[in-house]
């Protein structure tokens, strides 16, 4: 009888049964270490009138785990038999974390693993239902519908989109343009001889975002094609320009003054 056995119990002294059945599934028994214990396995309703053991017995025995990068894990081996029998045979053979077992992160959603630039050629990234960047057109706020110059709104009811960004879409979006390269913080603006709201090439956005950004159409500009603020600039502004005609002075010499001196 095995010392951990008790009272001549089948299921508690089969100890070399389930190191067997640990040691096959592991596929190498030096991956299974030490005998843990054994734990018993509740089998019965006593609420429902079925008393414990009626139905047989279960109990789960541990053995420590030496399967690489599997810390603080251990084998279960869960035996069983049946009521007043001295069969005792192997339900199941699991590897389970403990305590202080190493265990992979949390699972993170695909949607909220992506970062901006993760998309390549053939990916397809669908929006799900709930995305609170996105909401009915029926139902958007945006306030295009009451200006005269972008009508975005009136397009989209019944004929146009499913679904239209959101005011919480909107600003997130907004956000991350003023604070990306074509920002009114970035160097290239600070040194601009004007923001891109006076500019000739500045194409406004419609709707509620019309006052903060727009994109450039200067083909020689940085950010041409790109969303900017209204207070970003670049020295592609088409008020930087010489007046037509205007000769360039070339100076190729010192300027000194020699047609005149002074009397002291």
């Amino acid at each position: 009888m095995h010392p951990d056995s008790a009272d001549g119990d089948p299921l508690t002294a089969a100890v070399d049964l389930a190191r067997a059945a640990a040691e096959e599934t592991a596929g190498d028994p030096t991956l299974v270490g030490g005998h843990l214990g054994a734990t018993p396995e509740p089998l019965g309703d006593p609420a429902g009138g079925v008393p414990p053991g009626a139905l047989g017995q279960v109990l789960t025995h541990s053995f420590a785990s030496r399967q690489p990068g599997y810390v603080g894990w251990h084998w279960a081996v869960t035996l069983a038999r049946v009521p007043d029998g001295d069969e005792v045979t192997v339900d199941e053979v699991v590897l389970l974390p403990g305590d202080a077992a190493l265990l992979a992160p949390a699972w993170v959603p695909w949607h909220e693993r992506l970062r901006p630039g993760d998309l390549s050629v053939g990916d397809v990234l669908p929006a799900t239902e709930d995305d609170p960047r996105l909401v009915p057109s029926y139902t958007t706020e945006d306030d295009a519908a009451a200006d005269p110059e972008a009508q975005a709104l009136a397009t989209e009811l019944g004929l146009g989109r499913e679904r239209v960004m959101s005011r919480e879409g909107r600003s997130t979006a907004a956000a991350r343009w003023l604070a990306g390269e074509f920002g009114p913080r970035a160097a290239m603006a600070r040194q601009a001889p004007g923001p891109c709201g006076t500019c000739g090439f500045f194409l406004p956005l419609a709707g509620s975002l019309r006052g903060l950004l727009g994109a450039c159409g200067n083909e020689y500009a940085p950010a041409d094609g790109r969303v900017v603020a209204v207070d970003y600039g670049c020295g592609a502004h088409s008020q930087a320009t010489l007046a037509a005609g205007e000769p360039a002075e070339v100076v190729t010499s010192a300027r000194y003054d020699t047609a005149d001196f002074d009397v002291l």
